[in-house]
């Protein structure tokens, strides 16, 4: 839930520490540090908030510790596998509801995808204007943000994904 709301990286989310949340606020909101160590402010939604609340009450978290809110099986600090182990367990569930996701590459990287898209206000699309989709994602570079939008938007329409066949290359 907390990469489909933000939009983050695998890592972002990964090194996300109690310390960082700020679930009291009227907007809440999550510290997020980035690649080349760049941090960034995230507005969280209230559903998003209530869980992160839930979540850090389970585990018996303050909330100004800074501990690491996401954890695996061993009590550390969830790694980048373990969340996409996560992902991938809970698409398997989801087959049973849409039997199409079956079909389709699903990595926690996809919803640093899908987010822009939900996240326009109405009547706008990070597809024409890729300055929506710059503040939530930490994509800093306007070209490649522009492109990286039009190929998202490219791939939407056609139903499509980037990723090729595993292996890339043909076997015996």
């Amino acid at each position: 839930m907390f990469l489909a709301r933000t939009g983050a990286r695998v890592s972002e989310v990964t090194g996300v520490n109690a310390n960082d949340l700020q679930l009291e606020r009227s907007h809440p909101q999550v510290l997020l540090r980035g690649k080349g160590r760049r941090d960034r402010v995230i507005p969280i939604p209230q559903d998003l908030a209530r869980a992160l609340t839930a979540l850090l009450a389970e585990h018996g978290i303050a909330n100004h510790e800074p501990r690491p809110i996401f954890i695996g099986t061993r009590n550390e600090r969830l790694t980048r596998f373990g969340a996409t182990h996560i992902v991938r367990r809970a698409v398997a569930q989801a087959v049973t509801i849409r039997p199409t996701l079956a079909q389709k590459p699903v990595s926690p990287h996809i919803f640093r995808h899908s987010l822009p898209t939900e996240a326009s206000p109405v009547g706008r699309s990070p597809f024409n204007d890729p300055s929506l989709a710059r503040p939530r994602t930490g994509r800093h570079d306007p070209p490649l943000c522009r492109r990286r939008c039009r190929d998202d938007a490219q791939r939407t329409r056609e139903g499509g994904s980037r990723r090729r066949s595993w292996p890339p290359f043909p076997t015996k």
